[in-house]
């Protein structure tokens, strides 16, 4: 596995601050993902020498570094393909060729697929229902190549990073391999073996620190609570602010009256949870309130004991080993996650040693993972009719934040896990409404636009907003899971 490689703030250090923090490119991605023209050296000697406003400073920039092409606002297009026949359309479109590293991005060796806008490299759990549409349109090759780079990541790394950049590989994101696996074809005993490999790798990274665990404590993405249970919790090793964002966080941090380190990594844990950001992470109104390390989330740990079962299903003694740890992990979010007044999983306050009382969407993993009860399914199905489920789909929480990870936007992956989770407990009457009012929500964005965005607002069936950055179009995992809906629906 590679040694931790070094990010562009830790490269260009006063540079990059001084370009982050003063917004010299707008998007605090497009400088992560520059180019250097010449040697870091060279560059920060001229820097060194350096003295201007923010119009020079950008000048400084652009004679230093190659920038990437700029994402700018599309304005509604015509188009003469129905909405399905889009979606299997722009598969090339998205489709990239293998890459070599260079400057912040990590080497990619297979053609793979990207979520479309600023995001310019492939991601984690964005490939996962990404895979889904690739899979309904024929393209195994496209899907396969997907896995391939995800098992040369794990292998490289230990893991699967956030997304292939050199910012991103201290954290990681909802841990989907196994789920990847499971729609291609394994039959070939080598395949098999290396991607069940690369499975108990990952494990083991999400697992570490577990030996010095002693009760009510914590080290790096694992918790014992004071029963003895273990659990785990999205973490990320460095205090500092995401390079992609540096600026936006360094301004959260002054804002808060916690150590500025404190707020950094739970901002970082934020985003490796893929629901960057939510309510669910908060405190308060504020994002300086972030508490992300502090909680125990319903769906991470839903999909580690999906992971911990693909692994205990190759058998043998190993095999008995991953399967006491899933039945110890279910037994545990059992007994410490389900909030019976809610009628719901809901995530674990390590502070409060009590399961919260917030509902959302992430109360379906352990429907879609299969470590809820028939009681608990047929409980949240009740609670998703009475108070989740929204005009245009899925609502992602009940509170209004201006994050993104909140109402009024609903997205495209949480919308597949509600509708699978329910459809495996026999819930298939709700599942097709949600699958039906999200895809009416593309389907009329997408007449009016042309486009298919990464966030929808779900309550007036238009464009998502709110965040860090505007809604993107491309866009990977929305074409997947509308075209699984759209096709499971037919069936």
């Amino acid at each position: 596995m590679s040694q931790s490689v070094p990010t562009p703030a830790e490269l260009f250090g006063p540079l990059f601050s001084a370009v982050q923090e003063r917004r010299i490119l707008g998007d605090g991605k497009a400088f992560v993902d520059a180019v250097p023209r010449w040697s870091v050296a060279d560059i920060m000697a001229a820097f060194d020498r350096f003295e201007g406003d923010d119009s020079a400073l950008r000048q400084f920039v652009d004679t230093n570094f190659i920038l990437p092409p700029n994402v700018s606002q599309v304005t509604a297009t015509a188009t003469s393909l129905p909405l399905r026949e889009h979606i299997r359309a722009m598969w090339p479109a998205l489709a990239r060729d293998p890459t070599q590293s260079e400057a912040s991005a990590l080497a990619v060796r297979h053609r793979h697929v990207v979520p479309g806008g600023r995001f310019r490299e492939i991601y984690y759990w964005d490939s996962f229902f990404t895979m889904l549409g690739l899979i309904r349109d024929g393209e195994i090759e496209l899907a396969e190549g997907i896995v391939n780079a995800m098992t040369d990541l794990i292998e490289e790394h230990g893991h699967v990073p956030n997304g292939a950049r050199t910012y991103f590989v201290g954290r990681s994101q909802p841990p989907l391999f196994h789920m990847m696996v499971a729609l291609l074809d394994n039959s070939e005993p080598a395949v098999a073996a290396r991607r069940l490999a690369a499975m108990k790798l990952e494990h083991a990274w999400w697992m570490r620190g577990t030996a010095s665990l002693q009760r009510g404590s914590k080290a790096k993405r694992v918790v014992m609570l004071s029963d003895g249970s273990i659990l785990n919790r999205y973490w990320d090793p460095r205090g500092t602010p995401r390079d992609e964002s540096w600026g936006e966080d360094v301004e959260t941090a002054r804002t808060s009256c916690r150590p500025a380190m404190e707020v950094y990594r739970d901002l970082r844990a934020g985003a490796e949870s893929g629901w960057d950001f939510s309510s669910r992470w908060l405190d308060g109104p504020s994002l300086s309130s972030i508490r992300t390390t502090t909680l125990v989330p319903v769906d991470l740990n839903a999909f580690l004991y999906g992971l911990e079962k693909a692994i205990a299903s190759s058998g043998g003694e190993e095999g008995a080993i991953y399967g006491a740890w899933a039945e110890a992990r279910r037994t545990a979010m059992h007994r410490h996650m389900w909030n019976d007044v809610l009628g719901c999983f809901c995530d674990y306050d390590l502070v409060a040693q009590a399961v919260r009382a917030q509902p959302t969407a992430a109360a379906l993993a352990p429907l879609l993972s299969g470590l809820a009860s028939q009681d608990h399914a047929e409980a949240t199905a009740r609670l998703v009719a009475h108070r989740l489920v929204a005009p245009g789909g899925l609502r992602t929480s009940l509170v209004v934040s201006g994050e993104q990870w909140d109402v009024p936007n609903g997205w495209a992956p949480l919308q597949w896990m509600a509708v699978t989770g329910l459809r495996r407990f026999g819930q298939n009457d709700l599942a097709n409404a949600i699958a039906r009012r999200w895809i009416g929500t593309v389907e009329s964005v997408f007449a009016d636009t042309g486009l298919i965005f990464e966030k929808y607002d779900i309550e007036t069936c238009s464009v998502g907003s709110g965040g860090e950055y505007t809604a993107q179009i491309g866009f990977g995992w929305t074409n997947g899971v509308t075209a699984d809906l759209i096709d499971s629906l037919s069936v």
